[in-house]
């Protein structure tokens, strides 16, 4: 009897943090327009500037499709959730 009380206090855990998750995660991903002269790099470092901007770029290229590493003015990049 004790083992399925536990069973289901962890049950009932489980289903509330992937709740929680699934707010945090909900709604469009932030975006940036591309300014002149602005490079991957540049866009990173602004949006998340404790973060490495290697894995931020990297990221930014994912989300967005990018073959190279080539942007825009005025193209909006979608970039990752806060973590």
């Amino acid at each position: 009897m004790i083992a399925l009380i536990a069973l289901a206090w962890v049950a009932v855990g489980l289903v509330a943090a992937t709740a929680s998750h699934a707010e945090k995660d909900a709604g469009p991903l932030p975006t940036a327009v591309v300014q002149k002269h602005d490079t991957l790099w540049d866009i990173a470092a602004r949006y998340r500037p404790s973060d490495d901007p290697f894995a931020m770029v990297e990221e930014i290229r994912a989300l967005n499709d990018l073959p190279g590493y080539t942007i825009r003015p005025g193209q909006e990049l979608r970039l990752p959730r806060e973590r």
